[in-house]
């Protein structure tokens, strides 16, 4: 699969600021499929193509968007499991969160985020700032030649 093909991940488990997640993306022309899923737990499956998603193409995402305050699994978890195993080491991970908190940033640096935004609390300011995290990860970053 080509890098122009490969989806985009969206972990969030506010419909809301999915939608605006999604719509915000499609906006900037990202041209790529968005994938939702909606905890933790979810995004562990679709990543490893487990339970649902074991029938899903093994294409990894171009870009995980991960809030880290969720159910069942929250984001320090899922960014501790993918940055762990071989197969999704190098698949960027944008933390987009609510939370401001110092801890919660040091930690997921810590963790191997490639980057942490807090989401505006506006809409307006929110959709703005995931257009451009999305511009930036799918249009003007370079991928390696070889898939990772």
């Amino acid at each position: 699969m080509t890098p122009g093909s490969r989806p985009i991940l969206v972990v969030e488990d506010d419909t809301l600021d999915a939608e605006m997640i999604e719509e915000a993306l499609l906006e900037v022309g990202a041209e790529r499929p968005v994938e939702r899923v909606e905890d933790g737990a979810e995004a562990v499956d679709f990543l490893f193509r487990r339970n649902r998603y074991a029938g899903r193409s093994d294409d990894l995402p171009i870009l995980v968007l991960l809030d880290i305050k969720m159910p069942r699994m929250d984001g320090f978890e899922v960014l501790r499991v993918i940055r762990e195993s071989d197969s999704t080491r190098q698949v960027p991970v944008v933390i987009l969160t609510s939370s401001s908190e110092d801890q919660d940033i040091a930690e997921c640096r810590t963790l191997g985020a490639n980057a942490y935004v807090v989401k505006p609390s506006d809409a307006r300011g929110f959709a703005d700032t995931v257009r451009t995290v999305g511009e930036f990860w799918t249009k003007l970053n370079e991928l390696p030649a070889h898939d990772y």
